[in-house]
């Protein structure tokens, strides 16, 4: 059955030697989120059993994506400021769920202080920075560990790489991020969408 990638989720990337947890990088993963207002960029997303899908990715703050699939996968996820919308067309039902209350939500808020719930993984190489943000009084909610590649030219100095989401039955999927574009004109019109009615087609 597929899984909303939020709720569900996987490793972008694998464990390695310790290394010290650092404040700077706590600080320049915030300055990161609220350097980006949109970005757009293609993912591979990789469940817990391997499966393997592709799509576009359609960011705007605060509060909006889209997760658009290739042709042959009937799904689409939208936030659209508020809320966060799980579509599936193939059997006409829709799901929700607050942004806030999703583990994306640290990537489409960019008045979260990450410094009160984010705390850096080892990676043990100076030039990725891995980041865990969860609520620990909320579960419920999972958590999500972001990937970043230090790259001046990107804004905040960090090019976003990917993330893993784990819900609270150990879930996981990854998503991994390539041609990523920052600070492109993306039309509130992209976060619109069609009620799934059963026989409809998507997007």
């Amino acid at each position: 059955m597929f899984k909303p990638l939020f709720l569900t989720a996987a490793a972008v990337a694998v464990a390695a030697p310790a290394v010290a947890q650092t404040a700077p990088d706590i600080a320049q993963v915030q300055r990161h989120l609220q350097a980006v207002s949109t970005m757009t960029a293609n993912f591979l997303q990789t469940d817990r059993a391997g499966k393997v899908l592709t799509g576009t990715l359609t960011l705007k703050k605060p509060g909006k994506v889209r997760f658009q699939y290739e042709k042959s996968v009937p799904i689409l996820i939208v936030g659209d400021g508020k809320d966060l919308w799980f579509l599936d067309y193939s059997v006409g039902q829709k799901s929700r769920w607050p942004v806030g209350n999703s583990p994306l939500g640290v990537l489409l808020d960019p008045t979260k202080d990450i410094s009160r719930f984010a705390t850096v993984q080892p990676t043990g190489n100076p030039n990725i920075v891995s980041v865990e943000a969860r609520d620990p009084k909320r579960p419920e909610f999972g958590r999500i560990t972001l990937v970043f590649a230090k790259q001046a030219s990107a804004p905040g100095g960090l090019m976003l790489q990917g993330w893993v989401a784990l819900d609270s039955q150990g879930n996981r999927t990854s998503i991994r991020l390539s041609n990523q574009q920052f600070g492109v004109p993306v039309s509130d019109q992209a976060f619109k969408w069609r009620d799934p009615k059963r026989g409809s087609v998507r997007n």
